[in-house]
């Protein structure tokens, strides 16, 4: 076994995430593609953030769920990607 993040990114069943969705300076921390190494690509199956839950499909974001008040093109353009309703 190689361990820590490998571990969960390759042996869990479903790898969920928690995390704030933006980033301090505002950005997106859910990305088209990423420029850093990664642990295991395409695990991650939902996405738990302060404004949002969001299921990774292989056609892209599905919503499940968001914060009150917060419209569906104004998360996408939080995200700045499309996000299926």
């Amino acid at each position: 076994a190689v361990g820590g993040a490998m571990d969960l990114a390759v042996g869990a069943k479903e790898t969920w995430v928690m995390m704030d969705l933006l980033t301090k300076q505002g950005q997106s921390k859910v990305v088209q593609s990423c420029t850093y190494p990664l642990t295991g690509i395409g695990c991650v199956k939902r996405i738990y953030a302060d404004l949002a839950t969001l299921e990774c499909t292989p056609s892209g974001l599905r919503l499940i769920d968001k914060v009150e008040g917060l419209e569906h093109t104004e998360l996408e353009h939080l995200i700045g990607l499309p996000v299926q309703a």
